[in-house]
């Protein structure tokens, strides 16, 4: 049976540079974290990487609003499950990265931004960097997967015909279950919040949407799990070399003044007459 999936909306405007880290896998996903400032978020690389999964770790800067950026560099139309702290970014639920949830719909060699939670046919709540106990998956008593971006593609099964995409224009999709009733987990008694970043419920913007028909593959090609934390944990950890920008100790045969020879001794200019 055919599932409705997602469209994202068509970004007016491509935010920074690309940084093609799915090379290792092909080259047919992109995935970026971009301030809104323009300034793509460096990522940080760990070692283990296996089985189409790549991790790395991100720097938050408390209270910037991101968006996340993703491409398909492939011909044919991809489907991607975008969980931030856990949450599934347009149903609100919690995500499990399977493909029986709802996604984002990408063209061949498309590029879309997500800039929020998707909160109607046609607006979201801006992701920012905050404390975990004021973020949105803090709302819901959930911290079991705190500052994790995290995203798996999924090809077009081939079990239908795919259907004729058109980037000329967004359209939209209902929003059911948008808002479901909490699980057993949820309801507990809170948990108190951790010490590390998460992903805050911020202002509403239009972001218009429509509903396409997708019949993903069972499994995905590609994962990608972006931690971001504060600077000051990726300093302890050695993630990032934290000595970077302190001036230097000072050196007596490196001076960095514009200094140049000045005139002898007078005792010496005698000398040499």
């Amino acid at each position: 049976m055919k599932t409705k999936w997602w469209a994202g909306l068509m970004a007016a405007l491509l935010l920074g540079p690309t940084v093609v880290w799915a090379q290792r896998y092909g080259g047919d996903v992109e995935v970026e974290v971009v301030s809104d400032r323009s300034r793509t978020l460096p990522q940080y690389p760990v070692r283990e990487e296996r089985g189409g999964v790549y991790k790395a770790y991100l720097e938050a800067a408390r209270g910037r609003n991101y968006s996340i950026q993703i491409r398909n560099r492939t011909n044919q139309r991809v489907g991607v499950v975008i969980a931030v702290d856990g949450r599934n970014i347009i149903s609100g639920d919690r995500s499990d990265l399977r493909p029986d949830e709802r996604m984002y719909v990408l063209g061949p060699y498309q590029q879309e931004s997500y800039e929020g939670w998707r909160t109607g046919k046609n607006r979201v709540n801006r992701f920012y960097f905050t404390e975990a106990g004021d973020s949105y998956s803090g709302a819901w008593g959930d911290y079991s997967a705190m500052g994790v971006i995290a995203v798996a593609a999924f090809r077009e099964s081939t079990r239908i015909q795919p259907q004729p995409w058109s980037q000329e224009g967004p359209g939209y999709s209902d929003q059911r279950g948008l808002r479901r009733a909490p699980s057993s987990a949820e309801s507990a008694a809170p948990r108190a919040a951790p010490a590390e970043p998460g992903t805050g419920y911020g202002e509403r913007e239009w972001s218009p949407s429509r509903r396409v028909e997708f019949d993903p593959e069972r499994r995905p090609f590609a994962q990608v799990f972006l931690k971001y934390a504060w600077r000051e944990t990726l300093c302890r950890q050695g993630v990032v070399n934290c000595d970077e920008g302190r001036r230097p100790p000072r050196n007596r045969l490196w001076n960095e003044d514009d200094r140049y020879a000045p005139p002898p001794p007078r005792e010496e200019r005698e000398e040499w007459r």
